[in-house]
């Protein structure tokens, strides 16, 4: 991959995302307490912050070929899977095939793991858990799709553009009003444990495909604003440092209610959507060529964007090992703990993403990459 092609904002972005997400297992496998203070605390959130990647990465392939040579969808589902399953099915055949990798923990039938669709009725605790996220992009990247070629076709049997846009519109919105009607209606007093939620909140409300897409839409949102709403898109991202100080002041005001009120009614029902709305400006502040976001070049960070599917993949399962060997949590182990999750990141990259990205690239043609802005845009692994 050309690393000059790359977007420094957004590789900002997805390497902070992975992050958060290792701060957060450490302290929830490992330490057993907020090791990295309230950064531990709000962690989960990185996976949310990946949703919102997706969401207009994928978002904005799709909508690029609508707008020019069409959507292949064979090509599409062939080269997501391509990007995405190769690595997800090595690391299961180490939970599946390997007992010292496996350990004690309890495991889902296995065909669904094989099927995404481990996140449904998900108890926490499972073994390799955290795939639950990857099963609800999958089935995102499933329906986004399409859906779209749906709205597209209002348009051909005569519907005007503005009345397609509309619709499109009209069931973006509908789809993250869904989403809050269903937490308003699964949420129960009882699932709301101060500190902690219940074991039924995560399984009914936080792994629930059908109440957690709104990230994922939120980036939809800026994809459908880039390609259908040029002349909106070209204001917007002429106030890039602006963007970026409204997107930190509110991921500051959500990662804040959060941490006061996580499992609540009302952030149950409206803390993932502002959490969206949130992750999105910081999402397009990265793309705007005069943000500090976009410009800033951080070391490291981009390396971390590349192998951070590979890093989430198996992360916290070494980290639940390597501790085993350790009495009590300290710098030096926190330090090799980081640099083993990095390493095998970036071998299961090497080993197997990147070759078969390389395949993908030879074998199953791609109709997104219409001009060079796109590619560059695309170039960003989209999923976590």
């Amino acid at each position: 991959m050309n690393r000059s092609s790359r977007i420094h904002g957004l590789d900002t972005l997805r390497a902070l995302a992975i992050m958060l997400v290792f701060a957060n297992h450490y302290m929830s496998f490992v330490s057993h307490e907020p090791t990295f203070g309230w950064f531990s605390e709000i962690g989960w959130a990185g996976v949310d912050l990946f949703f919102a990647l997706s969401g207009y990465l994928i978002g904005n392939q799709v909508f690029s070929a609508l707008r020019g040579p069409g959507l292949s969808l064979p090509n599409f589902y062939a080269r997501r899977l391509l990007r995405t399953l190769p690595a997800y099915l090595v690391v299961l055949a180490l939970y599946a095939y390997w007992p010292y990798w496996a350990g004690n923990s309890p495991h889902a039938p296995w065909w669904k793991y094989l099927t995404f669709t481990l996140n449904i009725n998900l108890k926490p605790g499972t073994l390799f858990s955290h795939a639950w996220s990857l099963c609800v992009e999958e089935q995102f990247y499933l329906l986004l799709p399409p859906i779209a070629l749906a709205v597209a076709a209002v348009m051909r049997v005569g519907g005007s553009r503005g009345l397609t846009l509309a619709l499109g519109w009209a069931a973006l919105v509908s789809a993250i009003a869904a989403g809050m009607w269903l937490r308003d209606g699964w949420w129960q007093p009882a699932m709301d444990l101060g500190e902690r939620g219940s074991r039924s909140y995560y399984t009914l409300i936080y792994y629930s495909t059908l109440s957690r897409f709104d990230e994922l839409l939120a980036g939809v949102a800026l994809a459908m604003l880039r390609n259908f709403h040029p002349n909106l898109w070209q204001r917007l991202v002429r106030h890039g440092n602006w963007t970026l100080a409204a997107g930190a002041a509110l991921t500051a005001l959500a990662f804040w209610l959060f941490l006061e009120h996580h499992f609540s009614w009302g952030m149950s029902v409206f803390g993932y959507p502002l959490l969206g709305l949130a992750f999105a400006t910081l999402l397009l502040a990265a793309l705007s060529e005069g943000s500090l976001l976009h410009r800033t070049r951080i070391p490291g960070m981009g390396a971390l964007a590349v192998w951070s599917y590979s890093i989430y993949l198996t992360h916290k399962q070494l980290c639940i090992l390597l501790a085993d060997h350790w009495e009590a949590v300290d710098l030096d182990s926190i330090a090799i703990m980081i640099a083993a999750s990095i390493f095998a990141g970036w071998l299961l990259y090497f080993a197997v993403e990147a070759p078969f990205m390389s395949l993908r690239e030879r074998f199953i043609p791609n109709n997104f990459k219409r001009r060079s802005n796109e590619a560059t845009v695309g170039s960003v692994p989209a999923t976590p």
